[in-house]
């Protein structure tokens, strides 16, 4: 059976949770198609289906039929090296089997290449490469590849733009002229004259049909699609006021025209609709700022020779030289030179992190200070800041658990809506009656009171509540160094009671490290001298030998810049430690029962070897000839940032426990020093899902914190699992929230960010449902203008995207 297929397709057209629904629904009837999943802030649709039953033009066509369109991209290329026409022909097929294009049409005798595209599954730099496998050269004429979707969108807006101005040109003399009649502000020869109210239909005509036209069209889609979306009801209420006022002008029927009601409410909803659009395009500003992050160009050595190249071009392998101030274009690992690398704009963390040679660097980072040369290892789509952009844009495409709700209730939304109308329209005609000396009849009251109804009701701050903040919610996660991959994952994170630490490698560096040198007392300059002779004696034994202890004496020793001899016959003592001749003098490295073997005294180190146990610490002794000289200290030492990490998540209310293989005193010791409460301390690898799952058992919520690999079973038994220091391979780990760094401060910006994004659904969807619960029976009842009811309507939406659009401001302490 063939694999499963995912693509993201840019949805226009669509206006509210109902048009969600149809498409989704349109694109489950194509045969082959397991998922699809439309947003209604990002306008995207993630399909996943089976190619060998559906292709990318059965999704289009479907997605069309529905009465919607999918954003498409136009490649001008100019193409070298074509030297006849079947070269073209040839070209244009290569080209037109790639996933994506649409359309391809090469010219030989102008030698360009058109080719119509879909941005979100190709890009313009992908076209080229195969251009040039096909053998041949490709010049760039058209658009950035990036643009190509955003230039769509923005076509939209100036649209709405267009119709919006043409609205108000026409709606404002309209409306004037309405309001000066029915207050009383005209000349009475002009208030009773016979052609004010074909004025007034003159005005609102082009309102209704063109600037409108849109919501028939609408309208009609959906009815098509036996479904009934916010169009429908626009249609519905401003053809009911403008019809009725038809028979009016042309003399039929007595009584005051509603074509300024009829206008209004277009204008209204198309400047919500114009201000909605704009603000939607700013919910996906982190996107676009990550993909500004990537440098345009890299210089790349080839044949002994530097030169710049675009970005697209350098492959893996190349060799890239990056000067101070420049970003680094591409994933790599430094092979020469030494300097500081700013890596905020992908992990958050603000202190520039030092690169000398074997230091893996990232592409889109800057290069503060030395120059650098470095081995490409990860290009184009492999690159860890292209990783993140693609997990992003995935979370923002799924749906939260919180949405169901909303697309319930969108479901039979509308139908609902006409039914009240309806039913308002038949209680105010026929059952309550007209109070004494009104100016008007039962019909014209009846049908006022219905077309408040139908254009009160919003199912686009429904459709609009979870997507915009989900959007702003993990595009500003990015920007923190937080990938959270689903809207499912953050409305858990955001529930999180108990927060889980695995001890190496998330609170601890995971490599041992020396915390203590202790020699025999001499005082001041001396004390650091011995000190140091201490570690170049030890760390010289330790040449010999792979333990990592030895390594941490190794380290040390760099740190410190001693040059070490070279040791003669080393000798490795099972469970005592090691011994060598350095410098003509017999050096012993190992524990207390090596030293009391070899008949060595402690010279009074008993107290610091005592102290260093009790501190969980692993104490080494090292011998010089016949005597103890002194005791190093080497531990497992707590990260950067850890103790203040767990400060602030205790702050926020959350218990936190620490998890961890060692044993009890190990545990509690490195818990002390970190501020950890309680330590699940001897517990297996394979263990840790258990004891989380007791965790839950006792009603708490957990996240999970640990590297992504040896936690697998764990993070994925909690709610959520959080996977740490992941680096470069944010794709790599299975967990649903990854954290870029390192820093264990990440964990609370994770929580901090996903309660607050979790509150503003709750906000948006409070006010989307309390908005029509509270609104609806007050139009009903008769309380509410129609041309107010459609105001109210056009800024709810608006208010919902600009709630979403708070959290961009979201920030953290500590």
């Amino acid at each position: 059976m063939s694999e499963s297929k995912q693509i993201t397709l840019p949805i226009t057209g669509m206006t509210c949770a109902n048009c969600v629904a149809t498409v989704e629904r349109n694109l489950k009837k194509v045969s082959g198609v397991e998922t699809a999943l439309v947003n209604l802030s990002s306008e995207r649709a993630t399909v996943e289906f089976n190619p060998e039953l559906a292709t990318l033009d059965d999704l289009i066509g479907r997605v069309q039929r529905a009465g919607y369109g999918v954003a498409t991209g136009e490649a001008d290329i100019l193409i070298k090296r074509l030297s006849d026409d079947n070269d073209a022909r040839r070209l244009e097929k290569a080209l037109a089997s790639l996933p994506g294009v649409l359309q391809a049409q090469v010219s030989f005798a102008s030698e360009r290449a058109r080719v119509q595209y879909i941005p979100t599954v190709l890009s313009q730099a992908e076209i080229r490469r195969a251009v040039t496998a096909a053998g041949f050269e490709a010049v760039e004429t058209g658009e950035g590849y990036e643009d190509a979707e955003q230039v769509a969108r923005a076509a939209e807006i100036a649209q709405q733009r267009h119709f919006l101005i043409v609205g108000l040109l026409f709606t404002i003399p309209l409306f004037a002229l309405g309001m000066s009649h029915d207050l009383g502000f005209l000349p009475m020869e002009i208030a009773h004259s016979p052609w004010l109210p074909w004025v007034m239909w003159a005005l609102a005509t082009p309102v209704q049909f063109y600037v409108g036209w849109q919501y028939y069209v609408g309208a009609a889609k959906a009815l098509r699609n036996r479904a009934a979306n916010m169009d429908v009801l626009i249609a519905m209420g401003t053809s009911a006021a403008y019809f009725y006022s038809l028979p009016i002008v042309l003399g039929w029927l007595d009584g005051h025209v509603y074509f300024e009601t009829a206008a209004v409410i277009i204008t209204l909803v198309k400047l919500g609709k114009f201000l909605e659009a704009r603000a939607k395009g700013r919910t996906s500003e982190a996107i676009k700022k990550l993909m500004g992050l990537q440098a345009k160009s890299a210089r790349v050595v080839r044949d002994g020779q530097e030169m710049d190249v675009p970005v697209e071009d350098v492959g893996v392998g190349d060799f890239v030289v990056v000067r101070p101030g420049e970003k680094i274009p591409v994933d790599g690992v430094v092979v020469e030179g030494r300097s500081t690398v700013d890596e905020s704009m992908l992990t958050g963390e603000s202190l520039p992190v030092e690169k000398s040679p074997g230091d893996a660097v990232i592409g889109a980072t800057l290069n503060k200070l030395g120059l650098l040369k470095f081995e490409a290892l990860k290009v184009g789509k492999d690159t860890a800041l292209a990783q993140i952009v693609r997990l992003v844009e995935d979370a923002q495409g799924s749906k939260a658990p919180i949405q169901k709700l909303t697309d319930q209730v969108s479901a039979i939304f509308v139908p609902v809506v006409i039914v009240i109308a309806l039913a308002t329209f038949l209680v105010w005609y026929f059952l309550i009656p007209l109070p004494a000396g009104s100016d008007t009849n039962l019909f014209t009251r009846a049908l006022i009171n219905m077309v408040a109804v139908l254009v009160i009701a919003c199912p686009c701050a429904m459709g609009l509540a979870t997507p915009t903040a989900v959007m702003v919610g993990t595009g500003k996660g990015a920007e923190m160094g937080v990938l959270l991959k689903s809207g499912e994952a953050l409305e858990r994170a955001g529930r999180v009671s108990t927060v889980v630490l695995d001890k190496t490698g998330t609170i601890t560096r995971g490599q041992p490290a020396v915390t203590d040198v202790v020699v025999l007392q001499t005082g001041g300059e001396d004390t650091r001298k011995a000190q140091d002779e201490i570690i170049r004696l030890a760390a010289a034994v330790e040449k010999g030998s792979e333990h990592p202890l030895g390594e941490a004496l190794l380290a040390e020793a760099g740190e410190r810049g001693l040059t070490l001899s070279q040791p003669e016959g080393f000798q490795a003592i099972v469970g005592r430690g090691v011994q060598a001749q350095v410098e003509g003098r017999l050096v012993r490295v190992g524990n207390l029962r090596m030293m009391r073997e070899h008949g060595l005294q402690l010279n009074g180190l008993e107290k610091e070897l005592e102290r260093l146990q009790e501190e969980a610490k692993t104490a080494i002794l090292v011998g010089v000839d016949e005597a103890v000289q002194g005791v190093i200290g080497i531990a497992d030492t707590v990260k950067d940032g850890s103790k203040q990490a767990i400060e602030t998540l205790k702050r926020m209310g959350l218990q936190v426990v620490m998890i961890t293989g060692d044993n009890e005193q190990t545990a509690r010791a490195i818990a002390k020093q970190v501020g950890v409460d309680r330590v699940l301390a001897e517990v297996l690898p394979g263990e840790k899902a258990a004891e989380i799952k007791k965790l839950q058992s006792s009603g708490q919520t957990t996240a999970m914190v640990g590297d992504g690999i040896n936690d697998a079973p764990a993070l994925a038994q909690a709610e959520v699992g959080i996977a740490i220091g992941t680096g470069t391979d944010v794709a790599m780990a299975t967990a649903p929230v990854v954290l870029i760094s390192g820093d264990l401060r990440g964990v609370a910006r994770a929580i901090a960010l996903s309660r607050r994004t979790l509150r503003t659904i709750k906000q948006n969807l409070f006010w989307a449902f309390i908005y029509n619960i509270l609104l609806i029976p007050a139009a009903a009842a008769g309380l509410l203008n129609p041309m107010l009811a459609a105001g109210a309507m056009a800024f709810s939406s608006v208010f919902v995207v600009s709630n979403s659009l708070r959290l961009r401001r979201f920030r953290i302490e500590g």
